[in-house]
């Protein structure tokens, strides 16, 4: 009899202590905060969990957000959703993307959704001053981290964080900066291609297989300490890249369990790498100024540093000229 008592005992103990460990590591571990925050209500409603990771997070994205879209694709699933990272001072980039390409109006039928990504600035009156902005237009998110080069990384990851809470049916993601020009044609019917079944686990853009630079005087410097191999995973360069919506979601999950680096695209392709998720090249992405012709930009799908009257100019003469043969 007693050695029966003993064994229940032990049982006993081993089942409450299970119990406890399980509750322990599901418990969640970070809540959204902010100005215009959707509430955890609104939020379980969406059916979106993260609390199945069961390791604690290195890197906990634990921002609120300071201004908020969450209803932005409650009535109508957006076929694409363009984020776009940019800073408080760039309203003219903005206001360009907005009158062109960004146009979330220009293609009847094909719903698009236009973001613009920010932390917030040390200067108040330029946060007061994006604040109204997004009054205006809606498509806006902060999240309260201080927006600076070396947070590009938390400004894509809350980009992710915000399609996998509240836009998780979306079909494709784009990430791309304010001084882009997009060729949307080309984005939409030769690349993604709508009336196709969409894709899984997809990424593409201009792939770039490197290494570190270990030169501090270098924009890209990347300590030993911080990362020690000596070549980086394939990676998209951050101007201009493509994915599947459901990859928002992976990407997200696994950046709470991968040590932050403040190369964002080389972040992203290392949670990639993770997920064993290939990125394609696609020749159509340039990380690089082109000089403007209609046939030359009528074959690409991204351009890089491109001014806000460059802009309006190369949008206005591709939109009059469609007719012409290259």
């Amino acid at each position: 009899m007693a050695s029966k008592v003993s064994c229940l005992y032990i049982l006993t103990v081993v089942c409450w202590a299970s119990a406890l460990w399980y509750l322990s590591i599901t418990r969640p571990t970070s809540s959204y905060t902010g100005h215009r925050q959707v509430s955890s209500i609104s939020i379980a409603r969406k059916n979106v969990s993260f609390g199945n990771i069961r390791t604690r997070p290195i890197n906990p994205h634990s921002f609120g957000f300071l201004i908020n879209e969450p209803n932005k694709c409650e009535k109508n699933t957006p076929f694409l959703v363009i984020l776009i990272s940019t800073t408080h001072k760039e309203f003219d980039a903005r206001q360009a993307i907005r009158e062109t390409w960004g146009d979330e109006n220009n293609f009847k039928g094909i719903k698009i959704t236009t973001l613009f990504l920010l932390g917030k600035n040390a200067d108040p009156v330029l946060n007061q001053m994006v604040e109204q902005e997004s009054q205006i237009f809606h498509d806006i998110i902060v999240e309260d981290f201080i927006d600076s080069y070396h947070n590009l990384t938390l400004k894509t990851l809350m980009g992710m964080r915000w399609v996998a809470t509240f836009c998780s049916k979306a079909k494709y993601v784009m990430k791309t900066d304010s001084d882009i020009f997009v060729n949307m044609d080309n984005l939409i019917y030769k690349l993604l291609k709508p009336n196709t079944k969409p894709r899984r686990r997809y990424f593409t853009g201009y792939v770039i297989n490197g290494g570190p630079i270990r030169d501090v005087r270098s924009k890209w410097y990347m300590p030993r300490d911080l990362y020690p191999d000596s070549n980086y995973p394939p990676f998209c360069s951050g101007t201009g890249y493509i994915f599947s919506a459901d990859v928002a979601e992976l990407i997200y999950k696994t950046s709470l369990h991968t040590r932050l680096l403040h190369l964002e695209d080389v972040y992203v392709g290392l949670c990639l790498r993770k997920l064993g998720i290939h990125p394609f090249q696609n020749s159509g992405f340039n990380h690089w100024k082109m000089a403007y012709s209609l046939c030359r930009y009528r074959r690409v799908i991204t351009v890089h540093q491109i001014t806000p009257e460059e802009m309006h100019r190369i949008w206005n003469d591709m939109s009059s000229k469609k007719h012409l043969r290259c």
